[in-house]
């Protein structure tokens, strides 16, 4: 598959159902389970593979002033994408080799001194954001709700729409769509005009049923 097309493909997943939200310091972040994450991209992609960067044979980047960072590297289809992210706590601030305090509106708070847990932890989204950069999920970090349709899905759902042959079968499919198809202009409109085209032809039969009643009735 064409890395073009693979990123339309895996951008236009809904992750909804895996994503887990982390609520702290007034911001909130959502985080893709990196277990699904990683065997939908297998999945699509055997050939996919990932590398924990290591400092020094260490995998993360410290500083004593700044704390911790981790980088993760993605290689799928030929083409390789870096990420990096800082070591946090569960109020989303960076944390050192040591506890400090930091103030707030209700008062003062405690960074607690990073662990090899919290370090794993940010491996972990940090490879989640990497895949991310390929599509999968990209649009939780863009604040969307639902990822946006690529062009070749909507044409291939307007002419599902086009095919429909009966006003029952088109309302059926229609509402079995997700709230984010059904507000695709481009699809609204092809269920529209298919349900005016099939309403039409409802009509005529039903005028051709009429004459034929009368002419019947006529040579009684």
């Amino acid at each position: 598959m064409e890395n073009k097309n693979l990123f339309s493909e895996l951008y236009s997943l809904n992750v909804n159902d895996h994503v887990e939200t982390k609520d702290g310091n007034g911001v909130s972040l959502s985080y893709l389970s990196w277990s699904w994450a990683w065997k939908v991209i297998k999945e699509k992609c055997p050939d996919a593979n990932f590398k924990v960067r290591e400092w020094d044979g260490k995998p993360y980047l410290f500083d004593e002033n700044l704390g911790y960072m981790v980088q993760t590297e993605v290689t799928i289809g030929g083409e390789t994408l870096s990420m990096h992210l800082p070591v946090m706590d569960s109020s989303n601030k960076a944390q050192k080799h040591f506890d400090y305090k930091y103030m707030t509106k209700k008062g003062e708070k405690v960074v607690k001194s990073a662990t090899m847990f919290d370090i794993n932890t940010a491996i972990m989204r940090c490879l989640v954001k990497n895949l991310a950069m390929f599509g999968l999920g990209l649009y939780i970090y863009e604040g969307e709700d639902l990822p946006m349709l690529s062009d070749e899905q909507v044409a291939n759902m307007v002419e599902v729409a086009k095919s429909k042959t009966s006003i029952e079968d088109l309302k059926k499919w229609f509402l079995e769509l997700s709230e984010r198809d059904k507000h695709n202009e481009a699809i609204k409109s092809a269920v529209q005009k298919r349900k005016t085209e099939l309403e039409a032809v409802a009509k005529s039969s039903e005028v051709k049923q009429k004459l034929t009643k009368t002419l019947f009735d006529d040579n009684k």
